[in-house]
């Protein structure tokens, strides 16, 4: 995921969270805090379940924040 902030300084530099994720999910994905980049920690099992649903949380050096839902 990608976000930008037009503040310069600390205020416009974006930092990235996971605010939304179950237990298994946390165990497969790993968020970079810095770049927004999700990657695999492990192989998915279509098995164990067939999708999964995220919310990222984008937060500014300030007050400001947004997120987004990544299935």
């Amino acid at each position: 995921v990608t976000a930008t902030d037009a503040d310069e300084g600390i205020y416009g530099h974006v930092k990235y969270s996971l605010k939304k994720i179950t237990e298994k999910a946390s165990k497969i994905f790993y968020l970079d805090t810095e770049s927004g980049s999700i990657t695999l920690v492990q192989t998915l099992d279509f098995e164990e379940g067939d999708s999964h649903e995220l919310e990222v949380q984008a937060r500014d050096g300030g007050e400001l924040f947004d997120t987004a839902k990544v299935a």
